[in-house]
């Protein structure tokens, strides 16, 4: 898919730049130039695809997982890049407005429409698994807004003669790609910060594992994303030391309810019989809070019911 996506978008760019030259449309030279940031951001999908499959080793204990972040945080600067670029040319074409060409942009933007709309389908599915595939989609997206603006552009040029709309059109490509690579860029630095994943209930995670027999509390809880689909989590519990049960199990227990019940991908767990030694810790007990807070909600609603 993304292969395909590749060539169809390098091949159209070489058609738009060739189709903004003679006509001397801004839009379809923006275009253009944000088509090669297509190009761009799938090569780089697909080399950080690549490069991740290389095994771990002691010097890059995780791989190279993190090629897959730092392409996507690479694709979200260079979207912001071209839209800053068609901002500051659309400036200069409005105050100096220049002749266009309505025919030769409305027939190439229309034949970029088809492609970005073709190379979006193809992108979908696996955008939904990797923040990498996801900015190549996101530059294809804006570049599918950018083509109905050029369309839009050629008609009222042809219709009406007002070269104005080419600049402002223009801006407003800039101001949709910057929208909608929004998502993108907040996810690319919760990633980069190593905040808890968006889609990860750490306060049910840790009562999940309070739950189990045999344990007192969590605590030193730290989860953070690798890469797209890899959530690593790793937390001191403190377990009652006359416990009955088998400790071992108690291990696989908790390591169960973070994989099967709430999608972590590798889990470090120490097991604690005293708080000993735990003073310079990041304790991080929020969860216990948050438990109480509901259990009071509950009561509350229990009592005014009643």
């Amino acid at each position: 898919m993304l292969i395909g996506a590749l060539v169809m978008t390098s091949t159209f760019m070489v058609v738009e730049v060739i189709g903004g030259v003679l006509s001397g449309s801004l839009a379809l030279v923006a275009d253009a130039g944000h088509m090669l940031t297509d190009s761009a951001s799938i090569g780089l999908a697909l080399f950080a695809i690549w490069i991740a499959k290389r095994p771990a080793s002691a010097e890059r204990t995780y791989g190279y997982n993190r090629a897959e972040i730092l392409a996507a945080a690479a694709n979200a600067l260079s979207l912001w890049l071209i839209a800053a670029w068609i901002i500051w040319e659309s400036i200069r074409r409005f105050l100096s407005p220049e002749e266009i060409e309505g025919g030769v942009v409305l027939i190439v933007g229309g034949i970029g429409l088809l492609v970005n709309v073709v190379a979006a389908y193809m992108l979908h599915g696996a955008s939904e698994h990797s923040l990498n595939v996801e900015g190549a989609l996101q530059h294809v997206i804006a570049d599918l807004m950018g083509s109905v603006a050029v369309i839009i552009s050629a008609v009222i040029v042809i219709v009406f003669g007002w070269t104005i709309v080419d600049p402002i059109l223009s801006v407003l490509i800039a101001l949709l790609i910057v929208s909608s690579s929004w998502h993108l860029v907040t996810s690319v630095l919760q990633v980069l910060v190593e905040g808890t994943p968006e889609h990860l209930d750490l306060y049910k995670l840790c009562s999940d594992i309070e739950d189990v027999p045999g344990v007192t509390i969590i605590h030193d809880v730290h989860a953070w994303t690798v890469t797209s689909g890899y959530v690593s989590f790793t937390a001191h519990v403190l377990i009652d030391p006359d416990h009955a049960g088998d400790f071992d199990d108690m291990l696989r227990e908790i390591r169960r309810i973070a994989n099967e019940e709430h999608g972590v991908a590798h889990t470090t767990i120490q097991l604690e019989t005293s708080v000993r030694g735990c003073d310079s810790e990041d304790h991080h007990v929020d969860h216990l809070l948050e438990r109480q807070t509901a259990r009071k909600k509950r009561r509350f609603a229990f009592g005014h019911h009643h």
